[in-house]
């Protein structure tokens, strides 16, 4: 068993929810959906060439599965995986509870009804078919990108992260609107222990990115062998 690569999963996953929803809780009024957006892409980058050569840099669940479905992992270490990311996340998210906590007059953003921890709920005028929707498309572009640019045959090498966090951007600024963009299990876990009432909307965070990995990864495997250098 690898230890390094499940600490490295958590302390990714922990810095990812720390510094990503971290840049809605302190900095959203200013910053505003786009500016979230690019947060979430320029933290995954950093991530990427940190930590990509010692776990993949997966922080994600929903990437950990579809490494498993394509054959790139076993069951255990995806599993392990899962379970270094949920903590991870739940960890960066308490630190910005702590926050929050500290410092109850502060201009906050990233804030929907009672939930101000940039928590994964339906925004306005958006319904659970279409958040769902919005989910499973999104995780499907953003891992297909991952699988992608990643692939041992037909990948972009050293140019991969910089292609993996500008997708993770993309999928922000596009699903924000609808329900604060998950595409990410953990990401949506982690926020969510800490404002319990955004756990109505959990299921669909759950459900959306691990449908969409799978889909992804299917799609991939149909896709790569016609692909030539």
């Amino acid at each position: 068993m690898n230890i390094k690569k499940y600490l490295a999963e958590g302390i990714g996953t922990m810095f990812l929810v720390l510094l990503a929803c971290g840049s809605a809780v302190l900095a959203g009024p200013s910053i505003g959906g786009y500016g979230i957006g690019v947060c979430f892409g320029l933290v995954l980058i950093c991530l990427c060439y940190c930590i990509g050569n010692i776990s993949g840099c997966h922080v994600n669940p929903a990437v950990s599965f579809a490494m498993w479905v394509s054959g790139k992992m076993k069951l255990p270490e995806m599993l392990c995986y899962w379970v270094a990311q949920f903590i991870g996340a739940a960890v960066g998210a308490g630190f910005l509870y702590w926050f929050v906590d500290m410092a109850p007059g502060f201009n906050f953003g990233g804030i929907t009804g009672d939930n101000n921890l940039a928590t994964n709920v339906l925004q306005a005028g958006a319904t659970p078919g279409m958040a769902l929707a919005v989910e499973v498309l999104l995780t499907f572009f953003f891992v297909f990108t991952i699988l992608g640019t990643t692939d041992e045959n037909h990948g972009f090498g050293k140019f991969a992260g910089l292609a993996i966090g500008v997708a993770l951007g993309l999928v922000n600024i596009v699903g924000i609107p609808v329900d604060n963009c998950s595409v990410n299990p953990a990401r949506s876990f982690g926020p969510a222990l800490w404002s319990p009432g955004a756990f109505g909307d959990f299921w669909i965070m759950v459900v959306g990115p691990l449908v969409g990995a799978l889909i992804a990864a299917v799609a991939w495997k149909a896709v790569a062998p016609y692909l030539k250098k």
